[in-house]
């Protein structure tokens, strides 16, 4: 079976689109050829929406990645194999939690340019998110200050660059081995690239908006010791 073509992956904003189903399995799931619904991964919640064919339209409920295919699990009847669908995502849905990872990306951008502290780990929902970062302990008036440096970056409208590098190419740039490019597995020969211009670089398979100034204003609405040398940030966004 071919691969699913992750239209996501190249341009985050597609959120209508047309393709063949590959494969259906018994448990309502369905591959397609090509796909802009986002699978669970990185932290990032996969997307939902509709999917149309013939007479029927049916609710998209989960998304996953498997390999080179992805899943996408249907609330009612599953078309057959060969059969052309049209595909829509809860846009909404899918441009809160695009805002939401650009944040993260801006917050990681921030603690490192002023501490110098990587991030261990995060979640996000659409307009919240937790993420950690190694502090112990956190300096003095952090949350306040972190607020204020993030809400800068959005003012300041960066724009934000989708890149393909080589892996060998990506494995020189010291800071995609800040956020640890090396872990991904040495099957991936092609290392995707997020860029906030002049702030943040990461290797990153999420989606984003096009620019800093989509985020919104960043709230941190709680800080959290999850024991030595790990504490972990709560945060939300509200509308501009």
């Amino acid at each position: 079976m071919s691969e699913t073509d992750r239209i996501y992956l190249r341009d985050a904003r597609v959120r209508r689109f047309l393709a063949t189903v590959l494969d259906v399995d018994p448990e309502q799931r369905v591959v397609l050829d090509a796909t802009a619904f986002y699978p669970t991964g990185g932290g990032q919640p996969h997307d939902i929406g509709t999917m149309k064919w013939e007479d029927n339209s049916v609710e998209v409920t989960d998304v996953g990645g498997k390999g080179a295919l992805v899943w996408h699990s249907l609330s009612g009847p599953t078309p057959a194999v060969g059969t052309v669908v049209e595909c829509e995502i809860d846009w909404d849905r899918r441009h809160r939690l695009m805002r939401t990872h650009t944040a993260l990306h801006i917050l990681c951008g921030v603690i490192w340019n002023e501490w110098g502290r990587p991030v261990t780990g995060g979640n996000m929902e659409p307009l919240s998110a937790r993420m950690d970062f190694e502090f112990d302990p956190l300096p003095e008036g952090f949350a306040s200050r972190v607020a204020d440096l993030v809400n800068a970056e959005i003012a300041a409208d960066r724009p934000i660059e989708v890149s393909f590098l080589p892996r060998h190419t990506a494995l020189l740039d010291d800071d995609l081995i800040r956020t640890k490019v090396n872990l991904i597995p040495d099957s991936v020969t092609e290392i995707r690239v997020v860029d906030i211009v002049g702030l943040d670089k990461q290797a990153d398979g999420g989606t984003h908006v096009a620019s800093t100034g989509e985020v919104g204003v960043f709230e941190v609405i709680k800080t959290e010791s999850k024991g030595k040398g790990n504490k972990r940030l709560r945060v939300r966004l509200l509308d501009s």
